[in-house]
């Protein structure tokens, strides 16, 4: 496959780099700790990078630069362009607009990690070989009017290797001396950009691969609650297909979204505003109808012989669905209406509205959804 691809359409700077350094993280990287060991420093100032870059790319180059999810004050979006230039994903206004392409375009051809073109593709592929000429970036216009995006666009491989390589060898020479910069160099450096970059690469892939389906089928996009622990969040990428512009991507209380909680915390402290939130009646209409069509997909289906009480089970809950759904939508409606128009209406007949939409949830919690056994 790959020698029929012309070689004037490698990568060859990207994909030099990325081969390279994988080989460093799994020769180098093992043999200095093999010989000199890792202690603590070591291990905290790979922590603090990992999280530092990793943040940055999934709180700033993602929710806030891509999908304008919330807007933050210049110390937060100086540092994650910084530390996000240090990930080496390439500069913000790059990556926005190949993510905003993806998700206008998502599993077609104009789509730049389109898993339909096979895992290797969506994973890392697309980075390698450049199949057909670079897109025009005519979808970043907002981000091109803002000067530190800009400044990080103009300088953005200068600061990743100083920032990501350089300084925390510097920091390591002067904790150990020459040892120590190596150390620093190799794990907090080399290590930790190939461990950050395949967690991005992995939401392209895996988290368009395996997985829950709870919100649309419309595209290939999945829930892994397991991707979310490795991802600061970002497995729960169904949800965010679907709402792509919520600051949350793990919007259920017991879900693990770390980015969503740094940005909570941001905004208590005053450093951003204006988080973007879908209503909660509109995610549950959502999950009510895609949870009512894949039943009704189960139960059209010629090939599947259900027994009559598995049957008669799904149909119960498909019906319970469509009431539900039906239910939902109408105070939806009415609660909109209400609120346009708030000075005709007292605050016990939006509180009345609350509360009926809660007690919806609680019902769909309790709707039965089982798995079909062959008769």
């Amino acid at each position: 496959m790959i020698f029929r691809i012309p070689l004037n359409r490698v990568n060859w700077i990207t994909s030099s780099f990325l081969i390279l350094t994988a080989l460093i993280a799994v020769t180098a990287t093992p043999l200095y700790i093999w010989h000199h060991g890792i202690d603590l420093f070591q291990i905290l100032l790979f922590l603090f990078y990992f999280c530092a870059t990793g943040f940055s790319i999934t709180l700033g180059y993602h929710r806030n630069f891509s999908h304008l999810a919330f807007k933050a004050k210049w110390p937060v979006r100086l540092f994650t362009l910084i530390f996000g230039a240090a990930a080496f994903e390439n500069s913000a206004l790059d990556w926005c607009s190949d993510h905003r392409r993806h998700h206008k375009h998502v599993d077609h051809e104009e789509d730049p990690y389109d898993i339909s073109k096979g895992f290797f593709h969506a994973h890392i592929g697309w980075l390698l070989f450049k199949l057909r000429p670079e897109p025009p970036m005519d979808n970043v216009a907002d981000l091109q009017r803002d000067p530190l995006v800009m400044w990080q666009h103009r300088w953005c491989q200068w600061i990743a290797v100083a920032v990501g390589f350089i300084l925390p060898a510097i920091i390591g020479w002067l904790y150990g001396g020459p040892q120590a910069a190596l150390g620093a160099f190799l794990i907090a450096g080399i290590a930790r950009v190939v461990f950050v970059q395949h967690m991005t690469f992995f939401i392209n892939s895996l988290c368009h691969t395996v997985g829950k389906q709870p919100y649309s089928t419309k595209h290939s996009a999945r829930d892994s609650a397991l991707m979310a622990i490795f991802t600061y969040g970002e497995g729960y990428h169904n949800y965010h297909h679907e709402f792509q512009h919520d600051y949350r991507n793990g919007v259920k209380p017991w879900q693990f979204d770390p980015t969503k909680w740094i940005i909570w915390s941001l905004e208590k402290v005053g450093l951003v505003s204006n988080l973007r939130r879908v209503p909660e009646d509109k995610i549950l209409l959502a999950e009510a109808t895609e949870a009512r069509l894949q039943l009704n997909a189960r139960l059209s289906c010629p090939k599947t012989q259900l027994s009559a009480k598995t049957r008669e089970l799904l149909q119960s809950s498909h019906d319970a669905l469509s009431h539900l759904s039906q239910v939902i939508s109408e105070r939806r409606q009415e609660y909109i209406r209400a609120t346009e128009k708030h000075l005709e209406h007292s605050k016990e007949i939006l509180e009345e509205m609350r509360r009926e939409l809660r007690l919806a949830i609680e019902r769909l919690a309790l709707v039965p959804v089982p798995v079909p056994v062959l008769s």
